[in-house]
């Protein structure tokens, strides 16, 4: 059978999972999730959350870590963790999923109350139940908001400044960060900060990815 991943389409977790399925060759059904009604992925994999990879009839892997992990061992080339530089992949990839999703996703709220809004009056409310723990420490308004984006994400865009990826060879920060970024343009307008170019053109390099890899700039 084809793969299929269960997502919902504006998250952070399953743009990785998604870019790094394509990166690996591999084709896959993407399946969106009703962000009420789980029964189905509850029912697949025992849980609530998104990303689901289901490979064949009775293989299911929840959670983007775990299929991260699955997807290199089963499919171990091209490698999302180079040797030389595999610990720092992992701890990038850390803090880029704690500290700064927190950061960006609270920046991002207005845009999936839209996306779910659009969707249903009850998907918004559970939505907005769902977010409100995660941003109620966040700053207050949204120009305060983007000011922590900012702060967040310019030490990225100054080790890209020159690079292609964060650590020379692509790997699986890379693929975290493209998530998180995700999260600032899957509405259709690009809200990464207009001066921050290698952020910018990081992104839209990643975002472009296939199996067939582009040079790296000169």
């Amino acid at each position: 059978m084809t793969a299929r991943l269960f997502q919902f389409y504006p998250s952070a977790l399953c743009a990785k999972v998604r870019k790094i399925l394509a990166y690996k060759g591999i084709a896959y059904e993407p399946v969106e999730v009703d962000f009420v009604d789980r029964a189905e992925i509850v029912a697949l994999s025992g849980q609530m959350q998104v990303p689901v990879l289901q490979l064949a009839e009775d293989d299911i892997i929840a959670d983007s870590g775990r299929i991260v992990a699955r997807l290199e061992s089963t499919f171990p080339q091209p490698t999302l963790l180079p040797a030389v530089t595999r610990g720092l992949h992992l701890a990038l990839t850390h803090y880029l999923e704690t500290q700064v999703t927190a950061v960006l996703g609270a920046f991002a709220q207005p845009d999936w109350e839209e996306y779910y809004a659009r969707q249903g009056a009850l998907q918004a409310l559970f939505l907005r139940r769902a977010m409100a723990p995660k941003t109620a420490t966040a700053p207050a308004t949204a120009q305060e908001r983007f000011e922590a984006v900012r702060e967040i994400l310019a030490p990225f865009d100054e080790t890209l400044e020159g690079k292609g990826f964060l650590l020379g060879r692509l790997g699986l920060a890379d693929f975290a960060l493209y998530g998180q970024l995700w999260s600032l343009t899957f509405s259709g307008t690009n809200r990464i900060p207009s001066d921050f170019s290698n952020l910018r053109a990081f992104f839209e390099r990643l975002d472009r990815l296939s199996a067939a890899l582009e040079p790296e700039p000169a």
